[in-house]
């Protein structure tokens, strides 16, 4: 590779040598930070309001955030235990010192850095700073003499995703600018697939992309509107900010399926409002990229259900169609089985399976809650789950989503547990998520069990309980012994099964219900 194509502002630390020299960064100018540009490539907004935005907005970190930050940090200590590591001695808040300390480190050839700093200056003065997890030192040719060094960036992510790999393609570009020379290799030491070699030469034009992308929309000072994507703005800091924004704006990122490719072309076509989308004949979107007749469609009725706040029929069902559908895919029998599982995926650890049994005939309800409390644990609790679902063989075994039915398969592999057992298990599973969005369109924000179970009137008891909360209880148990996080759990899981329940019957109902309506 060619040098770096940044120029570079310098001072003299020590003497003339030209090894010696400190990066100067143009105190006037747009800082752009490995942190900031990874953000940036999660949501162009987030990267603005963590330059331009009231600190007063940003919501504090969740429980299940500063466990995830816990974890990291863990994930570096055990990497960094194996391996003889030198770190500069800086004030943490100021960069050119940590800079200037960083490269007394690589002049003097240690074989490894932690946190170290890198500067550097853009063609436009902007100023990039890099942090690197590690910086190794490789045999080659650099201002320091026949050595130079490579980053490593330790993830707890199991899959080398793109925005890992463009952030380490970063600390090359600015170590470049440092050592002037290219180091032929960057790494990901990810947790669960170990060392991973980035690609330097297809990376790098993409980074350079994202990085000037960066940089002009800071420069513009123009913010980015605001889009609400729930599995990517969750976790951020400025959601409760820019969720705020969009509720008042009655934005139509609200409304499922509007996703942010397809809010491109709506807004083309200057359907901005639920209001005009609700009025729009589909078949005006359905030449567009990401639409076709049978999205279209759903998007139409989705803002007239949101805007009339009622449920509606997917498609109008004549009675034998309703009949069938009330019957066959969505059962009721004597005995019902609603199963809602608690796992850590990142330990690959379920910790418990919740199934709430429910008998028609005496019209009662037993909630079963097969807890492991410990780990090693997870063996027995399948166990004791496969006795329970075959303790009543014939019972229809309803879940919400995909990934209980995914994990009982991984955990009758992983247990060896016999064919007869699983096989006929299997065909019992009914996924009322599939259902509810296949046969209904309802007046919410997200297709998720909460939304729609309190549209229709049930609450958890704990209203801020959610999933990635359960797994830091689960954790705090682990550490501390304290049971009041174990009941924690349990009150979710079951108000879980609960809620599964009461969306399965209310599914039933509406869909007979609408059946009549139509015979009239």
């Amino acid at each position: 590779m060619s040098a770096s194509p940044y120029r570079l502002g310098r001072e003299e630390a020590e003497g003339n040598s030209s090894a010696s020299r400190v990066l100067l960064p143009n105190r006037q100018e747009l800082w752009v930070t490995d942190k900031l540009l990874f953000g940036f490539q999660r949501c162009h907004r987030r990267a603005f309001l963590d330059t331009y935005g009231n600190s007063a907005d940003r919501d504090p970190p969740s429980d299940y955030l500063l466990k995830l930050r816990q974890d990291g940090a863990i994930h570096q200590r055990e990497v960094m235990s194996h391996r003889p590591t030198a770190e500069p001695r800086y004030p943490r808040s100021n960069w050119i010192a940590g800079a200037a300390a960083t490269l007394a480190l690589m002049q003097q050839g240690v074989d490894q850095i932690t946190r170290g700093v890198l500067l550097g200056v853009d063609p436009t003065g902007a100023n990039l700073v890099s942090c690197p997890d590690l910086l190794i030192k490789q045999p080659g040719d650099s201002i320091f003499g026949d050595w130079l060094y490579a980053p490593m960036d330790i993830r707890l992510g199991k899959r080398p995703k793109l925005d890992y790999q463009i952030s380490v393609t970063f600390h090359a570009y600015v170590l470049a600018s440092v050592q002037e020379a290219w180091a032929e290799n960057s790494w990901l030491m990810l947790r669960q697939r170990g060392t991973y070699a980035v690609d330097l030469v297809e990376m790098l034009p993409k980074m350079q992309e994202t990085l000037e992308d960066c940089v002009a929309m800071l420069r513009s000072q123009q913010e980015p509107e605001v889009f609400i994507a729930h599995n990517r703005c969750d976790l951020c800091h400025w959601f409760s900010h820019c969720y705020g924004i969009a509720t008042d704006e009655h934005h139509l990122s609200l409304l499922p399926g509007v996703t942010l490719n397809r809010f491109i072309y709506l807004k083309q076509l200057h359907l901005t409002s639920v209001e005009a989308l609700a009025a729009t004949n589909p078949k005006l979107l359905e030449p567009y990229p990401g639409f076709g007749s049978q999205v279209a469609h759903k998007l139409v009725q989705q803002a007239q259900a949101s805007l009339q706040n009622r449920a509606m029929l997917r498609s109008p069902l004549d009675d034998s169609a309703g009949t069938l559908i009330a019957h066959a895919e969505l059962p009721t029998a004597p005995i019902e089985l609603y199963f809602d599982i608690e796992a850590a995926p990142e330990q690959n650890l379920v910790y418990l399976h919740g199934v709430l049994v429910v008998d028609r005939l005496n019209q009662q309800t037993k909630f079963h809650p097969l807890l492991a409390d410990r780990p090693d644990q997870e063996g027995s609790i399948w166990q004791d789950f496969l006795e329970l679902v075959w303790r009543y063989p014939t019972a229809p075994i309803f879940h919400f989503c995909p990934y209980e039915v995914q994990t009982v398969k991984r955990l009758a592999s992983y247990y060896g547990t016999p064919y007869e057992q699983i096989e006929p298990l299997l065909p019992r599973f009914v996924d009322l998520h599939e259902r509810v969005t296949r046969l209904a369109t309802l007046p919410v924000e997200s297709y998720a069990l909460k939304p729609i179970a309190r549209w229709i009137g049930f609450n958890w008891q704990d209203s801020d309980a959610n999933g990635a909360q359960s797994i830091y209880w689960y954790a705090q148990w682990l550490e501390t012994g304290d049971r009041t996080y174990l009941d924690a759990i349990l009150r979710y899981n079951e108000d879980d099964c609960r809620a599964t329940h009461r969306v399965k019957d209310w599914l039933v109902e509406f869909i007979q219900s609408s059946n009549q309506d139509d015979q009239v």
